[in-house]
């Protein structure tokens, strides 16, 4: 005999009619695949993901602009010691966890957005002429934005 807890989890099975009674028209049409689980409702992963880059990307940019301010404050207008300054503390900054979600990006956004391969490079179709990959963020990144010089 089992428990009442082993008889709701048992009751719980959307597709548990029970002994010889037919399933619901629900689960007879619903269809039981990856694509449908990924176009289930919801807002799509790679969306969520996108929005979490870019909130980051925001956050980090706020961050190094005060940084930067803050040391160009600090050398006094001594450009030459601005400059190896700002290039050693870009180099300190960190990016894993952002990073991370770049790469995650990268893999996973062609399949969960259905993305077209271009038979004659053999790489996906770009969207709106460009590349859906996102570059990692590194000291280049922070340079490049906050220039030492």
């Amino acid at each position: 005999m089992s428990s009442p807890l082993e008889q709701r989890i048992a009751r719980s099975f959307e597709d548990d009619g029970g002994a010889g009674r037919p399933l619901s028209r629900r689960a007879r049409q619903t269809k039981r695949t990856v694509e449908a689980y990924l176009g289930a409702g919801g807002v799509p992963r790679y969306m969520e993901r996108l929005r979490e880059i870019d909130a980051a990307i925001a956050v980090h940019a706020r961050r190094i602009e005060r940084a930067y301010r803050r040391l160009q404050a600090a050398c006094a207008g001594d450009a030459e010691l601005f400059a190896r300054r700002w290039r050693a503390q870009a180099a300190r900054w960190r990016f894993e966890e952002l990073n991370d979600l770049i790469r995650q990006h990268n893999e996973w956004y062609p399949v969960e957005t259905r993305l077209p391969m271009d038979p004659r490079t053999g790489d996906y179709v770009r969207r709106s002429g460009r590349s859906y990959r996102r570059p990692v963020l590194g000291p280049e990144w922070v340079l490049e934005r906050f220039p030492a010089g």
